[in-house]
């Protein structure tokens, strides 16, 4: 008896000794840089591009698009010096086996920013606001979603092994990126399949997208939204709007929990840093196993 114990005990080591052998020898995280990726439609910028561990052109992987680019991975180029980390989230959620492995696209901004993430309609509301508001040049967030769909996607599905399909392409975003995310979905719903809204900036110009979101939210049970906020500093302003948006979200027929979520952090303010706390949960939300 005391055998068979001890042949199951070495066993079991073995196995996990394996387990950990194979976790030790898979590639690491891979952080491919593009300086300056060109585009014709809007301002060349830096695109950073993480690899999965284990990455292989075997497999076949989701992408998620990220705004804000240099503050995804590296606290050195990262606003405030503090990154989300992204990379650290996808790792500890593999571990845990919580989620499918993806590919990040980290696409920086530039000095055109708010122009680029500042949803373009209302067109007519949107263009009388942003003169009243004294923005010093025209709107160009269609040309920056051009950019994403027809040049950077086609490069990344072109270059990686990607699950290019619908229900295997995000984005994600905060504040400004966040009601970028939100467009880009509304805008192109047959390229996206999710949309990761972190702490909206819904004031913007007056709240004047919100017209545009109540009749062009994308079809239910195709589509994932994710929303959250928190209730400090700039955030502190949010839960109006998003209550609003939560209405539309019902009325369209989104079911929280399912293929909606919208989340309210008490105590979070508007920083990098409690992005980073917090992104692993968008990350599951799209990424989680099925």
């Amino acid at each position: 008896m005391k055998g068979i114990r001890l042949s199951l005990i070495l066993f079991t080591a073995f196995v996990q000794l394996t387990a950990c052998m194979s976790k030790k020898n898979e590639t690491p995280i891979q952080i491919v840089h593009y300086p300056d990726f060109a585009s014709s439609y809007v301002v060349a910028r830096n695109v950073e591009v993480m690899l999965p561990p284990g990455y292989s052109s075997e497999k076949a992987y989701d992408v998620i698009y990220m705004h804000d680019g240099q503050n995804i991975f590296n606290p050195e180029t990262s606003y405030a010096g503090v990154a989300w980390e992204v990379d650290k989230a996808i790792i500890r959620l593999l571990e845990e086996e919580k989620i499918r492995p993806a590919i990040i696209v980290a696409i920086w901004n530039t000095p055109k920013r708010m122009l680029e993430y500042m949803p373009a309609k209302p067109s007519d509301s949107v263009s009388y606001k942003a003169e009243k508001a004294r923005w010093d040049d025209v709107i160009i967030s269609d040309n920056y979603l051009k950019f994403i769909v027809t040049e950077l996607k086609p490069f990344i599905d072109n270059t990686y092994s990607t699950r290019p399909n619908r229900e295997n392409t995000f984005v994600i975003g905060s504040s400004m990126g966040g009601l970028i995310s939100l467009y880009t979905l509304n805008e192109y719903p047959e390229v996206f399949g999710g949309a990761g809204c972190i702490s909206t900036h819904w004031p913007a110009l007056d709240g004047v997208f919100l017209d545009y979101v109540k009749n062009n939210l994308p079809q239910p049970g195709n589509h994932k939204i994710y929303f959250d906020y928190g209730t400090e500093t700039l955030d502190a302003q949010y839960e109006p709007f998003q209550q609003k948006v939560d209405k539309m979200m019902e009325d369209k027929g989104f079911t929280k929990g399912k293929d909606w979520l919208t989340l309210k952090f008490e105590g979070a303010d508007h920083s990098e840093k409690a992005w980073k706390e917090r992104v692993h949960i968008p990350l599951e939300f799209f990424l989680g196993k099925k």
